[in-house]
């Protein structure tokens, strides 16, 4: 008596096409946990810059000796009186300044700039406070708005919620508007972009209170961001096809939010995730929106400069797609019109 496989050849093709499919989850897991326990499972800090006031041979030694103690996680400077740090503060040219003094020093700082930076600095310095037995005074220079952005993190959370509605719509146009002519993949992605931007910008401004000033400044540069996003996504789904969201949520979820600077600052983060800081879209638009909300004096210039490049270079992607998909179409079509030739020819005999 003949028994039946235990898994025909149906099951097993069908086994196969489920075991690749599973492959982008197993893909999306373990490329999230890397990202993420990477950037931020062991924040430490290095070459944190700190001044300590005063001009005399004393605060020279006192800076030396914090330097030596500390080690790479700080670069300690002197400076020559409080309101210089203070401006220095103000212009995020350092993190925080040592005001000494023998019964009561003062450390100036400034959360808005990072709460979790300020805290470490904070931290380093209390535990040198209390090793010599002294108070530590702490003078907030530039505090978060406590109304809208307690936390200082609202700019990023504002961000969070733009790049998720800009990829996916990114990917929605590249894969199921993949039969439309070029012109109107990229106008939907334009104008969904701006109804994006829009729509996130109202939550975060007028509803929550969440961007306490310059809404409307930060709105245009999403517009910029979230455009070069879904332009991106448009881009490289002719290439990559399925794997577009995956390759997608990578850039614009484990690179993007790990390098924005909203959990933790560059100067926390392992030495990879910090370069990508310096020329990462979604670090220009958190940089930018924080320097316009509590910075003003700093300017946007160069974060603006990092998201027009950003859109040069999708627009370039896009193009570069639209040539590969001409060529690609080009022997269909050849096919077609001599299969329609020869009808011509037949119908005619």
């Amino acid at each position: 008596m003949s028994h039946p496989s235990s898994v025909s050849r149906h099951e097993r093709h069908v086994l196969k096409h489920a075991g690749i499919h599973l492959l982008i989850p197993l893909f999306l897991g373990v490329g999230m946990a890397l990202a993420y326990l990477g950037a931020f499972h062991q924040p430490s800090p290095h070459d944190v810059r700190i001044d300590v006031v005063g001009s005399s041979a004393e605060t020279k030694v006192m800076a030396q000796t914090l330097q030596d103690k500390l080690g790479d996680m700080v670069a300690i400077r002197t400076v020559a009186d409080a309101g210089t740090a203070e401006q220095q503060i103000k212009h995020r040219e350092i993190t925080a300044a040592l005001v000494p003094d023998a019964t009561a020093p003062q450390l100036l700082y400034s959360d808005a700039a990072s709460a979790t930076t300020s805290q470490v600095v904070v931290s380093i310095f209390e535990e040198v406070a209390a090793s010599q037995h002294v108070p530590l005074q702490l003078r907030n220079v530039v505090p978060v708005a406590a109304d809208g952005d307690p936390s200082g993190q609202s700019m990023f959370f504002y961000l969070v919620g733009l790049t998720v509605g800009s990829y996916a719509a990114g990917v929605a146009i590249g894969a199921a508007g993949a039969a439309l002519r070029h012109r109107f993949r990229v106008g939907l992605a334009v104008v969904s972009s701006a109804v994006t931007a829009l729509l996130v910008t109202v939550v975060a401004g007028p509803v929550y209170g969440a961007l306490p000033s310059h809404v409307v400044e930060i709105g245009l540069l999403a517009w910029l961001y979230s455009v070069s996003i879904m332009l991106i996504g448009v881009g490289l789904h002719p290439f990559l096809g399925k794997v577009t969201t995956p390759t997608m949520t990578m850039l614009f979820v484990m690179l993007n939010f790990t390098t924005a600077g909203g959990v933790y600052a560059p100067e926390l983060l392992p030495g990879f995730f910090g370069a990508l800081h310096s020329f990462w879209n979604g670090a220009a638009l958190h940089e930018a929106g924080r320097n316009l909300i509590y910075f003003p004096d700093l300017g946007i210039g160069r974060q603006v400069w990092t998201l027009l490049l950003w859109l040069v270079a999708a627009s370039g992607l896009v193009f570069a797609s639209f040539v590969y998909e001409r060529r690609r179409n080009a022997p269909l079509v050849s096919e077609s019109a001599e299969d329609e030739e020869l009808e011509e020819v037949v119908a005619a005999a």
